[in-house]
């Protein structure tokens, strides 16, 4: 989004993009680069050197190891950032759980919690969706049972993203189970992937990757310490939560990246005289510089300490609707190399990460994974439910 940028701006926009340039490690930007990253030694290494500036959590408050940023700024950060070949991993700990513990938790929690994970030394996975209850998240049926200092949990999470790298969990549970609605009786624990009593089953996905996991919770002891908040008020917490994800589902600063590569792509292709896929490319890209603005009035609006509430589930839905087309783009892009593959797994060809030039490559991943955007986060058939019930008044 081109907008008209201060002194401060561009002096802000040239600090970020020359640390960039002189920090970067070259080994994981060629990986990057080749698509073959070591996803989370490469994003820690990475994450640990923007620490060093409080950027790896740039939006978080300066007394809890963030940056500090407005959300302008917060916005010309992530351009320039990902304009380089940098490491992507899901973000649960500094944009997820990180705002709830600093808004919500206690002193304790904050000391304990915080500076790990804005520094990467803990990991942080989602335990949200189950079997039966994903978009019902309400309906969920893991429990808690107090004994104690402690609850015993027992359950199952499904869809846990990067779970077999995760050091912690932030995890949804029932812990009353005569509320009136269902939404009274949950609560918000925290505890360690190591705790005795859970079990994780891969899930392999479309892409032949393995992203996300079946997380099995048995006589699981957490001690009450490491509840978020009141008992049975989880729901609010999460609530607060999921505004946070669907700011990151919209994915903006990524998919100018995206749009960025798919020019050139287009150039060495040989596409720039195609008129249909050039205006295709450039309504998909106007699309996403009026997200861009709806995303910079929505983040200026919580800084103002006017929350934003089911107004994110319109990002989430334009965010992933506009991540989608930009990969089937690519596909386009790559014509007989790519096109057989749309639609299938990594089993199609064993010898295509041999074949396929590097961009395609990724282009093929991104195509994969990218099915699930508009499913992830809560579907965006939901969504359209949110913002008709919340905001529409239907």
């Amino acid at each position: 989004m081109s907008l008209p940028l201060s002194p401060e701006d561009l002096a802000f926009q040239a600090e970020v993009r020359q640390f960039v340039e002189q920090n970067l490690p070259a080994d994981i930007a060629a990986r990057q680069l080749e698509h073959k990253g070591d996803y989370k030694g490469d994003y820690t290494r990475w994450m640990k050197i923007l620490a060093q500036k409080g950027w790896s959590a740039p939006h978080w408050p300066k007394e809890y190891g963030g940056g500090g940023l407005s959300p302008w700024h917060r916005h010309l950060f992530e351009e320039v950032v990902q304009s380089f070949p940098v490491p992507y991993a899901a973000p649960f700990g500094t944009t997820m759980v990180g705002p709830v513990i600093y808004t919500f938790g206690t002193p304790e929690q904050k000391q304990r919690f915080l500076p790990g994970t804005a520094n990467f030394d803990i990991w942080w996975c989602q335990g949200y969706s189950e079997p039966g209850s994903g978009s019902d998240l309400a309906k969920l049926s893991t429990k808690a049972v107090r004994d104690g200092d402690e609850y015993v949990v027992n359950g199952t999470k499904v869809w846990t993203s990067y779970a077999q790298h995760a050091d912690w969990i932030f995890c949804l549970v029932r812990t009353a189970f005569d509320a009136r609605k269902p939404q009274e009786g949950i609560s918000f624990l925290l505890f360690d992937m190591k705790s005795p009593g859970i079990e994780i089953q891969p899930i392999i996905s479309i892409d032949g990757q393995h992203h996300l996991n079946m997380v099995h919770f048995t006589d699981v002891r957490v001690p009450v310490d490491q509840r978020i908040g009141k008992e049975n008020m989880g729901w609010t917490y999460a609530k607060f939560l999921l505004q946070y994800e669907r700011f990151g589902i919209a994915e903006v600063a990524e998919s100018q990246a995206r749009v960025s590569k798919l020019r050139r792509m287009a150039r060495d292709q040989g596409l720039q005289a195609d008129r249909d896929y050039m205006q295709a490319l450039a309504q998909t890209e106007i699309e996403l510089q009026a997200l861009a603005g709806t995303n910079l009035r929505y983040l200026a609006a919580d800084a103002q300490g006017k929350p934003v509430g089911a107004e994110a589930s319109a990002l989430k839905i334009r965010g992933s609707e506009i991540r989608q087309r930009l990969t089937e783009l690519a596909i386009a892009a790559g014509g007989s190399y790519l096109g057989p593959l749309a639609g299938y797994g990594r089993d199609v060809g064993s010898n295509w990460d041999e074949v396929l030039p590097a961009h395609l490559r990724g282009a093929a991943d991104d195509y994969f994974f990218s099915r699930a955007a508009t499913i992830y986060g809560g579907t965006n058939e939901i969504q359209r439910n949110v913002i008709a019930k919340a905001t529409l008044g239907l």
